[in-house]
């Protein structure tokens, strides 16, 4: 299933993202720190969403209460919520 998840707090504006069989498949952030955020894509993918989720919630960007990792694993728990 493909999901859209809008950022908040974090440079990215809004993260695409597919899971099929709580396993996810492909992320793609718009906006943001290109390079890092590619690098997060890939080494998620292939990985069980829990796993995803454990690994990156609560990760902080300097003074932010947030980051892009961190809105990955709430854009997760919300798809795995519905």
């Amino acid at each position: 299933m493909k999901y859209t998840y809008y950022t908040s707090g974090t440079c990215s504006r809004q993260i695409d993202f597919e899971i099929e069989d709580n396993i996810i498949k492909q992320v793609l952030f718009t906006g943001g720190c290109h390079g890092n955020l590619q690098g997060i894509s890939r080494l998620v993918q292939g990985m069980p969403c829990d796993e995803a989720i454990a690994k990156l919630e609560g990760i902080r960007c300097g003074y932010k209460p947030t980051s892009c990792p961190d809105q990955l694993a709430k854009a997760l728990k919300k798809a795995l919520a519905k």
